[in-house]
């Protein structure tokens, strides 16, 4: 296995490209959709992955009512200071009025229990799991502030931010000299690339490292959903998991299909295609892989190996192409002598889908 280690945004830490996330880990409430991987089973999968150079674990006290997190530490008990853990706060995590959201009265706390269910003294990488509108985001950056100064967080991050609501952040941190975020946690895949309106472009160009969640789709890119094929009842949407939302049934089941012929083409399986094809593209750092069974999970590494040839990754992007919405579909036809790298992000493979089309006509 080729595991690289890659710079986490302007930070001086770096992270395995392939990262282990907990989301599987207990199957309290919600949580059972996605799996049901006990302390047994999640050890075994951590000895795999750190088998295979993975260093860091995604978490968050919203999984599984916390018993995620409490897995997860469990696991990790005893184990190197050089496997990093991320986990998250934003969700609720009791019935008051104050425990949820990014106040500061909520962070503190949230990550007070974090820290006793996961059994550390600090979590390397604390994400801001969703945008709370209500909070300033001064007093938000002053808690996350307040948290490294004590030593029980080293760095910050978001997750599922608008790319307004991420500069806002930003601004803020620079203007009045708080925490710098390093990194967003977001959701992109063949499935749905609308990170690359703006989320995507705004970490090339802002330096913000990218852990990709759920790059498989929650299972809708491993082959097992096709056109005209029954999905198997163990599956998470058979389960009753909502997500991701799917807006084009039929660019899916293209997109799919597009998979499965490169998959044959390197005698491997679609899933492992669709993870290369992500860990590839312009500013991803990390994918955060899921599993509830351990042959996924061997299955899902062995994306570090696999090298799709450009014709290859033409051939996915083309099919799984985002609609150019406005303004971009403007700059697309009259500003591409004057586009950034972060530009070209969405606007270079736009630009050769396009002209392929008109090739065709």
């Amino acid at each position: 296995m080729d595991m690289q280690y890659r710079q986490l945004g302007r930070s001086g830490l770096k992270i395995s490209a392939l990262n282990f996330g907990s989301v599987t880990f207990g199957g309290q409430g919600n949580f059972a959709a996605t799996g049901k991987v006990d302390v047994a089973e999640a050890t075994r999968m951590v000895d795999i992955c750190v088998e295979h150079g993975v260093n860091m674990f995604d978490t968050a006290d919203a999984y599984s009512g916390g018993e995620a997190e409490e897995i997860l530490g469990r696991v990790l008990q005893g184990r190197s200071r050089e496997l990093l853990v991320t986990s998250k706060v934003r969700f609720p995590t009791g019935k008051g009025p104050n425990e949820q959201g990014l106040s500061r009265h909520h962070i503190l706390n949230a990550c007070e229990d974090s820290l006793r269910r996961l059994g550390r003294d600090h979590i390397d990488l604390y994400y801001l799991h969703e945008w709370d509108g209500l909070t300033p985001v001064e007093e938000t950056l002053e808690a996350l502030q307040t948290l490294r100064d004590q030593g029980k967080i080293r760095y910050a991050g978001i997750s599922n931010f608008a790319g307004w609501q991420a500069m806002k952040l930003l601004g803020a941190a620079e203007r009045d000299r708080l925490i710098a975020l390093v990194s967003q946690q977001l959701y992109y895949s063949l499935e749905a690339r609308d990170a690359e309106y703006e989320l995507l472009p705004l970490a090339v160009d802002q330096g913000l490292g990218v852990q990709v969640w759920s790059p498989l789709a929650c299972g809708l890119l491993t082959g097992k959903y096709r056109r005209g094929k029954t999905a198997p009842e163990d599956s998470r949407r058979i389960s009753g998991w909502p997500e991701p939302e799917v807006r084009d049934l039929k660019k899916l089941y293209d997109t799919v299909e597009v998979l499965v012929q490169i998959a044959e083409e390197h005698s491997v399986s679609a899933a492992r295609v669709a993870l290369a094809w992500t860990l590839h593209k312009p500013g991803i750092t990390s994918l955060v892989l899921g599993a509830r069974k351990e042959s996924q999970l061997l299955d899902n590494l062995a994306a570090a190996s696999l090298r799709l040839t450009q014709e290859q990754v033409r051939r996915l992007d083309d099919v799984s192409a985002p609609d150019l919405i406005y303004p971009y579909w403007h700059q697309n036809r009259n500003a591409f002598d004057r586009l950034s790298k972060a530009d070209l992000v969405l606007q270079g493979p736009a630009k050769r889908h396009r002209e392929a089309l008109e090739t065709k006509k």
